[in-house]
């Protein structure tokens, strides 16, 4: 009975794990999709050759992730598949023991009744208290037919559930199988694309070097903008306090309890779009054609719909709004020391000094005529020191 309980047990904790690994297997699944949906769809000759190395490299690395994920989903099957066994084994066992158990108690109580040997087993007493001794015998016996009966009906049932359950294992095995086939020829393809890429690339290296080099100038006057108006910020801020702190901002009593809520909510921000993907992340990064040439995003890249809006992260006051010369508009706000920043707007709803909510909308994202792409750029800092935003926002 211990190694039943002990099998059923590892069982259900196996399945509570199984349960998470499907819960993220969901999520790269909806990834990938979101991925075709907005980088690939009706702009694959539009893009410049940067975006679709990189629209092409994010896509292999969530399906190299789904590929393992589905792979230790299996294998996990596998384990719990083999404990199934091993139990129903051992009911089994169990079972024919109580069942040959059961059927000489019944042939020894249709003995007894047959010759009345209950009625003389208690007349036969030699006093009052044997007879009393002799009773509590004989109901202790029926007790236990009793239990040995509810035992193989119990147990019976636990056999047909897993069984049952053995069953649809081993049918979610195959279907897993079969899921992972078909996402290895689909990786294949995708990795012949990006090769394909990566050839048309190098016989024309000028265009994209020159492209490289555009992009980070567009980056590097972006930073140098909101690195501008968060100093400007602390520098007014902090003049009507006295302060001379150029680099952190001082704090009233209001604007720490707002610091404070905004830090006890770090990795549970929500997103500054209703909806989307992180098309870029935060940080330095190699070049995939030439590792020697290095690309850092001192925010993240949000790729969404067509008509989307920013929103508000978390509560705050609009500080500055920038205006990047050749470059689209953004907006700029104060979460006690903590600043969200929102570029690449082409329509504000918000001005300076306003206070806004969390999801309130800040305005509409921009829909480049060139590729189609809607793409926000989101930064966040606290004072003028650069954090990772993929480190706040819920599952960035």
């Amino acid at each position: 009975m211990l190694i039943t309980c002990i099998s059923v047990c590892g069982l259900y904790g196996q399945t509570g794990e199984q349960k998470a690994l499907e819960a993220k297997r969901e999520r790269l699944q909806k990834e990938i999709k979101e991925i075709n949906r907005l980088l690939f769809a009706e702009r694959k000759e539009k893009g410049d050759v940067i975006d679709q190395m990189e629209a092409l490299d994010k896509k292999i690395n969530v399906r190299q992730e789904l590929i393992r994920l589905t792979n230790q989903q299996s294998n996990l099957l596998n384990r719990q598949i083999n404990v199934n066994i091993r139990t129903i084994s051992k009911l089994r066992e169990d079972l024919k023991l109580l069942k040959e158990d059961y059927a000489q108690l019944i042939k020894k109580s249709y003995q007894n009744k047959a010759q009345n040997n209950r009625l003389m087993f208690l007349l036969s007493s030699d006093n009052f208290y044997q007879a009393l001794k002799r009773l509590q015998y004989m109901k202790q016996y029926a007790q236990h037919r009793k239990k040995q009966g509810e035992s193989i009906a119990t147990k019976t049932s636990e056999l047909t559930a897993l069984n049952k359950d053995l069953l649809e294992q081993r049918k979610l095995k195959e279907q897993l199988l079969a899921e992972n086939r078909s996402a290895k020829n689909t990786l294949t393809k995708e990795i012949a694309s990006q090769k394909e890429l990566l050839t048309s690339i190098k016989q024309n290296e000028a265009r994209y070097t020159a492209a490289i080099d555009k992009k980070r100038k567009e980056a590097r006057r972006i930073d140098r903008e909101i690195e501008r108006l968060i100093k400007s910020a602390i520098v007014s801020t902090n003049k009507r306090t006295g302060n001379t702190s150029t680099r952190t901002f001082a704090l009233t009593p209001e604007a720490k309890i707002v610091a404070t809520n905004f830090s006890a909510n770090k990795g549970k921000l929500i997103w500054p779009v209703e909806k989307g993907i992180k098309s870029q992340g935060y940080g330095l990064y190699k070049d995939k054609l030439y590792p020697g040439i290095e690309h850092r995003n001192n925010g993240v890249t949000i790729t969404t719909d067509k008509g989307s809006k920013a929103r508000a992260i978390f509560e705050g006051e609009v500080i500055a709004i920038l205006s990047v010369p050749g470059g689209s508009r953004g907006v700029q706000i104060k979460h006690g020391n903590y600043i969200s920043t929102y570029y690449n707007l082409s329509k504000l709803y918000v001005k300076k000094g306003d206070k806004v909510s969390a999801k309130e909308v800040l305005g509409d994202i921009y829909t480049s005529r060139f590729d189609g792409s809607t793409k926000l750029k989101f930064y966040l800092y606290r004072d003028s020191n650069r954090l990772n935003p993929e480190e706040w926002i819920y599952q960035l």
